[in-house]
């Protein structure tokens, strides 16, 4: 198949799936052979999603989820750009990233986190409006070990779930267990992995209850609660040469030279 950009219910990359169920659109990120891991057309597919729901009067909500054990890991590092309808600098110097439409989209967004999710997929679950997790998933944010200075972590985490745990999470790159995502306020609510989307479905159906303009309202002042974060500082840390280690350390199984020769291992962090 030939690659070629979103228009209507097509989201621009055979690796999102949207189908409609009566009032509510689901998205699906379904490329199991990579860990689905997140191609520059398929950052901008989430972000087409949400604004293609936004404007049409049938959809009255999102719902995100993964396939198999994994949500959502973030971007693909290795590059890949099998699926692009355009060239690979187009699409990342672009705003691509779907995270400024999940915060200001008019209609409700629910994630069913079904398994890993951490660097994009963990700022898209905190952001939307309300999270599910199955008892089976994974958070974390490794972003550090890439050499990204990724500012808008560093804005959003702290606003979640405080200093002292976001800095843990920032700074350590540790994984956090679906019952502590839950009881440091990462997710709104946790199931069993069998209840998760029947769950997810329920509260989006409650979400769609609630008087639209309202609730716009209250987006407005959460959006305004998280902020505003250093998006020109983090650009600079992208292309810089911190980040490019990273990436390649990362394709090249190795620890990055900045690692002290004492901490140094092989394979990825």
């Amino acid at each position: 198949m030939t690659p070629r950009p979103p228009e209507g219910d097509w989201l621009g990359t055979p690796y999102l799936r949207f189908e409609r169920h009566g009032p509510f659109a689901t998205v699906t990120v379904d490329r199991p052979q990579a860990r689905n891991a997140l191609t520059p057309a398929m950052y901008f597919g989430i972000r087409y999603a949400i604004d293609h729901v936004g404007r049409d009067a049938d959809l009255h909500g999102l719902l995100l989820t993964g396939v198999d054990d994994v949500f959502i890991p973030g971007g693909d590092l290795g590059g890949s750009n099998v699926d692009g309808w355009a060239d690979l600098p187009m699409l990342l110097g672009m705003d691509n990233t779907p995270f400024e439409a999940v915060r200001r989209s008019p209609k409700p967004i629910v994630c069913a986190v079904n398994g890993l999710c951490q660097g994009g997929g963990l700022m898209i679950a905190m952001l939307s409006d309300v999270t599910v997790a199955s008892d089976r998933a994974t958070f974390r944010s490794p972003e550090l070990f890439r050499g990204i200075a990724d500012t808008n972590y560093a804005q959003v985490l702290p606003r979640q779930i405080g200093p002292a745990r976001a800095r843990d999470m920032l700074m350590t790159g540790r994984t956090v267990t679906a019952p502590e995502a839950l009881e440091w306020g990462i997710v709104a609510r946790l199931v069993a992995h069998e209840d998760l989307l029947a769950e997810a479905r329920s509260v989006l159906e409650m979400c769609a209850r609630t008087a639209p303009e309202a609730r716009l309202a209250v987006k407005r002042t959460l959006h305004e609660y998280y902020g505003h974060y250093d998006r020109m500082g983090m650009d600079a840390s992208l292309f810089g040469p911190e980040s490019v280690e990273g990436f390649r350390s990362f394709k090249e199984r190795r620890s990055p030279a900045w690692v002290p020769e004492e901490l140094k291992t092989d394979g990825r962090i």
